[in-house]
């Protein structure tokens, strides 16, 4: 089996969350999908555990949830394939009530746009292309 990531990330309102990223373009997968969480598709062995918060508060005995909309812990990055994708994730995001964080970052070689989501949560959304990337970047060690 190979590895697989699962990224757990607590939310206040479970229904609408997966509302907004469906409209945003994830897929989700039932068998791992309750009234307590659902399982986001961000790539093929990649996933996004969106777990209602008193689930979350369940993994964490002793600790508070970070408040996403005053405090970050993390940026959820998610590379893509094609640099329209980024556009399109982003302003889908926009569209279904979510936030774009900061301002587009082209480097020639890579290009990304970050969206908050209903709980402030920020994704970056990259495409990079390898190829073009800069020989100093390619020969560091």
């Amino acid at each position: 089996m190979p590895r697989q990531s699962f990224i757990n990330i607590p939310v206040k309102n479970l229904a609408k969350t997966r509302e907004f990223f469906s409209k945003t373009g994830f897929s989700f997968r039932p068998e791992f999908s309750d009234e307590n969480a659902t399982c986001m598709v961000i790539g093929d062995n990649i996933f996004a555990m969106l777990l209602a918060e008193k689930f979350f508060k369940g993994f964490i005995p002793g600790r508070e949830i970070c408040d996403s909309a005053k405090s970050k812990e993390a940026l959820l990055g998610v590379a893509v394939e094609k640099r329209a994708e980024v556009d399109k994730i982003v302003e889908n995001a926009i569209k279904a009530g979510g936030k774009e964080f900061g301002m587009a970052q082209n480097h020639g070689w890579m290009y990304g746009r970050n969206f908050e989501d209903l709980d402030g949560h920020i994704w970056e959304i990259f495409h990079m292309d390898e190829g073009k990337m800069p020989e100093e970047m390619k020969n560091r060690k």
